[in-house]
């Protein structure tokens, strides 16, 4: 029976949908690890100042105000169902959105404050709009739950940016509250991928488990990141590629601009910055969280959009060298990453110089069988002292990126991490 639950596991990845049903927390992190590809959702009634969520709080926006924006917010262009075809378009297998912020907005029916999204003129959940889309396309759904809470008088920082101490303040029964709107998630709308927190501040290791304790009495097998407090299942380098590392899950979460939340005429990332973030966390072992940040009116920015489908159409032809993958066994370096499964290395190169390259890779500890460059082209190979040597016609580079994969006899999970040159190896042909 295990064997068949795994099975199905592994088919509904495969045919890009998301089975919900898992036999163990372990079970869950290996689909994630497989999917490699996230979109982070942050959203809210800051977007109609195009200011920076939570952080512009009693900064760029007085406190007032900037809690009154939500009687003005109204997106009546959100479409839960769009936003989920954007994710699935750019190949993206799971959505994290922002159910609060530090900001302390509700983005659901929640039965724990009125400072929420059924008290604004839109009046509807968007969260359950979001989970019923996700659950009809086949993406894995997760939420990101602000550990500190800015707006709430029982958490003892406050705006702006929790550098503010209240005279008075309950971190106990902030907690409380806390795990029950957590709770509450996951009994609405789970079960879930992930529960994604966010700047601990007065949390320490000790209350940060008490809430990851709490949610896994709900649901057993949910995945938590390292922002309680404590410790978590993963780890969340920000803004930034991850190094390699293969003993302990991460995620990389960046945003496609340069604004968590939407920001006006914002610089979008090119479609180059774009999928080398991608190579390069899943080279390291890592997850890519890319996130967009929706418009006042519900919609997505265009370009935004245009570009996570560019990402895609990369992705229908070359996905298998980066879904279901692991980091390695070449450890990044300058000139590009490596993904392996099964008995394939996928060797990307991201960056060259010269005409002709000649990359040679120290010995593997099995034989290599065969090289050939992903979408054709020939590879010469060749041995020599312990070394392979991999050659082909510069004329075949390719803009983005060069895929050379590599079939070996034995199973490159086998393969210890190894150590490259930080420099290309190249030469000119005379």
């Amino acid at each position: 029976m295990k064997k068949l639950i795994i099975l199905v596991i592994c088919l509904a990845f495969f045919t890009g949908s998301y089975c919900q049903t898992f036999t163990s927390k372990e079970e869950r992190m290996e689909w994630w690890k497989d999917a490699r590809f996230g979109m982070f959702i942050h959203w809210g009634p800051v977007s109609l100042k195009g200011t920076e969520i939570s952080w512009s709080r009693g900064k760029e926006i007085p406190i007032d105000e900037y809690d009154g924006l939500y009687k003005k917010f109204n997106p009546v262009k959100f479409n839960a169902l769009e936003w989920v075809r954007i994710a699935k378009s750019a190949g993206m297998k799971y959505i994290v959105f922002t159910s609060k912020h530090h900001d302390g907005f509700c983005m659901w029916d929640t039965k724990y404050n009125d400072f929420n999204i059924m008290n604004s003129p839109f009046k509807r959940d968007v969260m359950k709009e979001l989970a019923a889309a996700c659950k009809k396309e086949g993406i894995a759904l997760g939420f990101y739950h602000s550990t500190c809470d800015w707006h709430n008088p029982d958490f003892p920082l406050t705006s702006p940016g929790g550098t503010v101490k209240r005279q008075t303040s309950n971190l106990d029964r902030y907690t409380e509250y806390l795990k029950n709107q957590s709770v509450e998630i996951i009994n609405n709308y789970g079960p879930l991928l992930v529960m994604w927190y966010d700047v601990p501040q007065q949390f320490d290791s000790i209350r940060g488990q008490g809430v990851i304790n709490r949610i896994r009495e709900i649901q057993p097998d949910i995945l938590v990141n390292n922002r309680t407090g404590a410790k978590g299942d993963f780890d969340t380098p920000e803004q930034r590629i991850g190094g390699f590392q293969n003993t302990r899950p991460w995620e990389t979460c960046m945003t496609i601009a340069r604004q968590w939340a939407w920001k006006p005429n914002d610089e979008v990332k090119s479609l180059e910055q774009c999928l080398h973030s991608l190579f390069r966390t899943a080279g390291g072992d890592g997850n890519l969280l890319f996130n967009v940040g929706p418009k006042p009116d519900g919609t997505i920015e265009p370009l935004q959009v245009e570009r996570l489908k560019e990402m895609g159409q990369w992705l229908n032809k070359y996905g298998y060298s980066v879904y279901g993958t692991r980091g390695g066994p070449f450890k990044p370096t300058d000139w590009g990453v490596s993904t392996r499964k099964g008995n394939k290395i996928y060797l990307h190169i991201l960056k060259w110089s010269g005409n002709s390259p000649k990359i040679i890779l120290p010995d593997l500890g099995m034989e290599i069988k065969k090289c050939v460059l992903a979408g054709g082209g020939k590879v010469k190979y060749s041995k020599l002292k312990g070394e392979n040597i991999i050659e082909f016609d510069g004329k075949l580079l390719q803009s983005i990126n060069t895929i050379v994969e590599i079939e070996v006899a034995g199973n490159t999970m086998d393969i210890k991490p190894i150590d490259l040159s930080p420099q290309l190896s190249y030469y000119n042909k005379k």
